[in-house]
């Protein structure tokens, strides 16, 4: 066996800014098609009797500063009531080609409407009509049954003369939700096993446009009084 090496995968360094370093490496991964999906991330949820719940969702905004991370649901499925119930939630992204992972805690918000409207708009007409469709996490009696109440909401729309994108609203029950960061892990693969993670915390302060008002992220370690390295091994 090799010997091990004392060489860190993570910068000696470690920045006051994570998110900052976090979005480099999502958009990168973005960007060079390192990793299928590379947007797509783990949302776990916990209901009002403390089950959890996990499922893949698509981060289509990241904000590195003040920090926070955005995907797009009807606000009636199981995550939604979830979240509703207990707004704390985790995301992970996991990009095994490349040996990274983002693992981040967060309080979960509505989005602002003029947020959830420009994405919506952005949505090619099926996907918009899907949204007026579908009783997302609700029981169907056929797929049959699926296909056809997306083809009633069709006809609805098409004989009110709606017939492109850009006339067809976003339905109330539709929309961001906004996960704002308290937490962040940033981990990456190494040799024989010798991983190398480091976390970062903050508080939160909630204001009344349900935005926060973010504090350093402060996390207390011998090593640094603002940051956490740990070792990692599997």
């Amino acid at each position: 066996m090799s010997t091990f090496d004392e060489r860190n995968l993570l910068p000696e360094t470690l920045p006051d800014k994570p998110m900052h370093l976090a979005k480099d490496w999502f958009d990168k991964t973005c960007e060079k098609k390192w990793q299928p999906n590379p947007n797509a991330m783990t949302l776990s949820t916990v209901d009002n009797k403390n089950t959890p719940s996990s499922r893949i969702v698509l981060c289509k905004y990241f904000v590195a500063d003040p920090g926070y991370i955005v995907f797009f649901t009807n606000y009636n499925s199981r995550k939604g009531k979830e979240i509703r119930d207990n707004s704390e939630v985790s995301l992970v992204f996991h990009w095994d080609n490349i040996g990274r992972q983002l693992r981040i805690k967060g309080i979960a918000v509505y989005s602002p409407s003029s947020e959830s409207d420009k994405y919506f708009a952005s949505r090619n007409r099926g996907s918009q009509i899907s949204a007026w469709g579908s009783n997302q996490s609700q029981p169907v009696e056929s797929r049959s049954e699926l296909i056809k109440q997306m083809n009633n909401k069709l006809d609805e729309f098409d004989s009110s003369g709606t017939r492109n994108e850009k006339e067809i609203p976003r339905p109330p029950h539709w929309g961001g939700i906004r996960v704002w960061a308290h937490e962040i892990e940033l981990w990456m693969d190494g040799e024989d096993r010798v991983h190398d993670r480091a976390r970062w915390t903050r508080k939160l302060k909630i204001n009344q446009d349900n935005s926060f008002s973010c504090l350093l992220y402060t996390t207390p370690s011998p090593r640094d009084k603002r940051q956490s390295r740990m070792p990692s091994s599997a």
